[in-house]
């Protein structure tokens, strides 16, 4: 079963700044990953990937943050039909 960024920095015992340093990354781009609040890139996923000597598909990259839709222009504009 494939683990979290989250899972694996808590096994590797790295930080964000760490993973930011080790993978080459912005750390608020890694923040972001390792919060599933960003679908990494296929190059961002080979070098966090790189960072703990693991492939791509060895770790799992879903999002955890719920998808909220807005139709129209959004609840700042009141009621859209």
């Amino acid at each position: 079963m494939s683990k979290t960024v989250t899972e694996l920095c808590t096994e590797y015992g790295l930080d964000i700044p760490g993973l930011a340093e080790k993978a080459r990354l912005d750390e608020r781009r890694v923040l972001a990953i390792v919060e599933s609040r960003w679908t990494p890139s296929p190059e961002e996923r080979a070098r966090i990937a790189k960072a703990f000597d693991l492939e791509p598909a060895d770790i799992a990259w879903g999002h955890r943050t719920q998808v909220s839709h807005v139709y129209g222009h959004g609840p700042q504009f009141g009621r859209s039909p």
